[in-house]
């Protein structure tokens, strides 16, 4: 099996593929219901996205997130597990999920193979979560973390995008929930996709987030543990089960050990998040390309990867939102 490797050395391994661009929810920094969403037809269908991951392992890619929107408003996601696991090469799998629907389909994902969830949670008091998220219901989403955490997923990982003047009051109640709970909470900068000063200024960077939380609960230890295949940067309290991590893409980029690209629901490849590149690999699909000739797609898109992305106050991405790519 060959390696994938980019322009800047670095092995490229871990696919991030998005499933839907729908959303059960409406959450003020991503706003995906008021766009247009793709069409039936416009969607990659399961046996084309195992093709492509086909392909993709045949050049080393062994990890794969499935991302949304919601992954879970698309139907039998268990089944695309199952394709993928069939796949030569692909020994892990995980999902990233607002976590309303997790509980319901919990025991068909597990069954399935899915090893690791990463759940999204902004706010611990329902009337803020609902504000946030535009109507969702905590409750769902609680249980949800805890149906994943009781099936023995390992790590559940819990999301908080911190933003200012909306939920910053809660970031010790989450780092605290690493000590009572043994939560892994990952603390992630708000992206301000919007071109907007006022967006730019909800933006709390990590190192602002990480003095919160030592000067609260005191000083964290480093884990040298990586739990998963991202970015975040791991460290515990004396004595606490759970780890809280620190995501600063926007502050503390990451370029440098990146290892990812992503497949995009309607089939375009994106070498990187924070870039406009991207490179159709639908149409040569349906138009009957063989494995080969897809590899030599996801070498292409691969090879348009920069040596980093571009400063957050220069950051002009018009084609995609948040919601369509994946995150």
């Amino acid at each position: 099996m060959s390696s994938l490797i980019d322009t800047y050395h670095r092995n490229i391994n871990y696919m991030r593929i998005s499933i839907t661009d729908r959303c059960n929810m409406r959450c003020i920094y991503c706003n995906s219901h008021l766009a247009p969403h793709l069409t039936h037809d416009e969607i990659l269908r399961y046996k084309e996205i195992q093709k492509i991951v086909k392909a993709a392992a045949g050049l080393g890619v062994k990890n794969i997130r499935i991302t949304g929107g919601e992954p879970l408003v698309r139907p039998d996601v268990g089944a695309l597990i199952e394709l993928l696991y069939l796949i030569d090469g692909i020994n892990d799998i995980s999902l990233t999920t607002n976590g309303i629907f997790l509980a319901k389909y919990l025991d068909e994902l597990k069954e399935a193979g899915l090893k690791r969830v990463n759940i999204s949670l902004d706010s611990f008091n329902a009337d803020k979560f609902k504000y946030i998220t535009g109507g969702g219901n905590l409750e769902d989403v609680l249980r949800g973390i805890e149906a994943a955490i009781e099936a023995g997923l390992d790590p559940v990982k819990i999301n908080m995008v911190p933003i200012k003047g909306i939920n910053d009051d809660e970031i010790v109640d989450f780092a605290r929930k690493s000590i009572t709970d043994g939560w892994n909470v990952r603390y992630i900068e708000y992206m301000p996709f919007a071109d907007s000063a006022d967006d730019k200024k909800k933006m709390i960077g990590i190192d602002e987030i990480r003095d919160i939380v030592t000067n609260a609960l005191g000083p964290m230890e480093t884990c040298g543990i990586t739990t998963g295949n991202g970015p975040a940067k791991y460290y515990k309290f004396k004595n606490s089960k759970g780890t809280v991590g620190f995501i600063g893409a926007m502050t503390h980029n990451f370029c440098a050990e990146c290892n990812r690209f992503r497949l995009t629901a309607d089939g375009r490849l994106m070498p990187c998040l924070m870039r406009d590149d991207e490179i159709d690999i639908k149409g040569p699909l349906r138009a009957g390309a063989s494995i080969e000739e897809l590899e030599e797609i996801i070498k292409k898109a691969v090879l348009l990867k920069g040596e980093k992305h571009p400063d957050s106050d220069k950051l002009d991405l018009k084609k995609r939102q948040m919601w369509q790519i994946g995150g």
